[in-house]
């Protein structure tokens, strides 16, 4: 574990700068990258573009903390930019519960003026009070789909420095639980979803990704309990999402990209030009995805190019072969018409009923968790955030944890497809970081690259586990700077530290990286007695319960 002691800035800048240099000069091709991006890698470009050897804040690693509080390193302040329950726009829509991944979407190229795109994922008992029983009113199912899904709002930074949501905006609004989408790929219309080509309705939004086309995907995770209570077909949930934040009418589910408990998407591009978007499934004894499109990326289409995302190849990581594998009707349909054959675990039914299953592409993406262990994939740890480094296309995943198999603190594995290739179907792979006392961190859970290659690591402890047994070291949840490269290589530098109970989501930086986006979820989640919050957080006056929230962290400053 790093020494926390203090640093001067020139061997802080020389422990963090190493990433990029190290990475672009070990990258076949890539050449000297100047902190800008390669034209091969397009998932982080919103970070590049300038010349200068900036890094994301010089900084005195903080302490791990158990206050309601959110610590961050001295010279660093946040803005509370939006808040559960704050009216968002002139026709009263409410910014929702359960703040999850974050997107900042420049308006003319501005990183002070911009739309913040934020996922809302679940409910608690801040909005619904009591529930009977354990069946909720009429009035609640309405309150569940309304305050999860999403929200659009519009962020201007103040001659202060000062971040705050524009309430006048055009632009501001609420996707939720009540929005009708459109559905593309194979399970349009198929018997598998009851034949819909339209659904009704987004919740238990997680992460999610930017498109190279600028719009914002949003994936499903947990959807189960809220569809029971609403009574509603569940199998039109689950799906990765697509939204343009600069207009309200392009609402897409993509079900060629598959159905389970979607964490993100990251999308990049594989050498021959078509499009790969990876993916992980946030179940204990998981896979891990990836799609590569049919078609090739054209950017000089900008949205068109969102048509590709309904046709191509679904694949699986078998992380014991170092392939990926298929998951079609036909590899479905071969695995279980071997002779001799024998349900995996996790999937439950016997041969002549798992062929009745699985008779079309629109049955595999619907049931798509099961038909990738039928092929043979690699159930894994929780697999979670996964991003694709913008500086040697390798991938990095956050194996959470999973304690059926003592993986008691997580890992981040580190994915190297053959030939540097993203099209690839064969790869090697390395265990990039272990969670644990040694690297100072507990269960990652989401990534966001800074420009000089370190990845900014949330955790997610489970509430019930925070300041307790093995994970009593680690205090609250925190975020921290881990270095991709050099000799601290998978090494965590402590930056914040959330209030009680939260986990802190959704990192994201503005271009220019002066300004970084966090949510802070469920403050207080163990409160049993509304009236008695175990915690206040964001302290604001007159509140008697916490809220959820986006802030703006600011401070940063560029490198030399």
């Amino acid at each position: 574990m790093i020494e926390k002691e203090k640093m001067d800035r020139r061997k802080f800048l020389s422990y963090l700068g190493t990433g990029a240099a190290a990475l672009a000069a070990a990258s076949a091709g890539l050449g000297t990258l100047e902190g800008k991006a390669s034209a091969a890698s397009k998932t982080a470009d919103h970070l590049f573009g300038f010349k200068t050897n900036r890094v994301s804040g010089f900084f005195e690693p903080i302490e791990a903390s158990d206050a309601d509080q959110l610590v961050l390193p001295k010279g660093y302040q946040y803005d509370v930019v939006a808040a559960y329950d704050d009216v968002i726009n002139n026709a009263g829509d409410k910014f929702g519960q359960g703040a999850d991944y974050n997107a900042y979407l420049p308006i003319n190229g501005s990183n002070s003026h911009g739309l913040l795109v934020t996922n809302h994922e679940y409910t608690n008992i801040f909005l619904h009070g009591d529930i009977k029983d354990g069946k909720m009113t009429a009035e609640q199912i309405r309150n569940e789909l309304y305050y999860q899904g999403m929200s659009v709002i519009e962020v201007k930074q103040g001659e202060d420095g000062v971040w705050k949501m524009d309430k006048s905006s055009s632009h501001a609004r609420r996707i939720n639980g009540f929005t009708k989408f459109e559905l593309t790929g194979p399970a349009r219309g198929a018997k598998a979803i009851g034949g819909a080509t339209t659904v009704t309705g987004t919740f238990a939004n997680c992460s999610g990704g930017v498109t190279m086309w600028n719009t914002v995907m949003s994936c499903e995770e947990n959807f189960e309990s809220t569809a029971a209570a609403a009574s509603l077909n569940p199998t039109h949930y689950g799906w990765v999402v697509e939204i343009d934040p600069f207009d309200g009418k392009f609402l897409r589910k993509h079900t060629a990209l598959g159905r389970f408990h979607h964490e993100n998407t990251a999308m990049s591009i594989a050498k021959d030009g078509r499009i790969v978007v990876y993916m992980g499934d946030d179940v204990k004894d998981a896979c891990v995805y990836k799609f590569v499109t049919k078609g090739k990326y054209d950017p000089a289409a900008g949205r068109r190019n969102s048509d590709l995302l309904s046709e191509g190849t679904l694949y699986v990581a078998n992380l014991k072969s170092g392939k990926w594998i298929e998951v079609t009707i036909d590899a479905v349909r071969k695995a279980v018409e071997k002779e001799g054959f024998k349900a995996p675990n996790g999937v439950k039914g016997t041969q002549e009923e798992l062929l009745n299953k699985f008779q079309t592409q629109g049955d595999v993406v619907t049931h798509c968790a099961e038909a990738a262990l039928l092929v043979g994939g690699t159930p894994t740890d929780r697999p979670e955030d996964v991003e694709v480094s913008p500086f040697d296309n390798t991938i990095f995943i956050c194996h959470t944890n999973n304690d059926n198999h003592g993986n008691i603190h997580g890992h981040i594995t580190r994915i190297f497809e053959k030939d540097d290739d993203l099209g690839a179907t064969e790869f090697d792979f390395e265990i990039f970081a272990a969670g644990g006392r040694q690297s100072g961190f507990s269960s990652p859970d989401n990534l966001a690259f800074d420009s000089n290659g370190s990845l900014w690591v949330v955790t997610d402890i489970s509430s019930g586990s925070l300041n307790k047994g093995v994970y009593t070291h680690f205090k609250n949840n925190g975020l921290f700077v881990i270095p991709t490269a050099g000799p601290s290589k998978g090494e965590a530098l402590q930056f914040a530290s959330g209030p009680r109970e939260c986990e802190m989501t959704g990192p994201y930086f503005t271009p220019d990286e002066r300004t970084l986006f966090l949510s802070i979820q469920h403050p207080g989640e163990n409160t049993e007695d509304a009236s008695k919050p175990t915690s206040l957080w964001p302290h604001r006056k007159g509140d008697k319960i916490p809220r959820e929230a986006v802030v703006a962290i600011r401070g940063f400053k560029l490198g030399q």
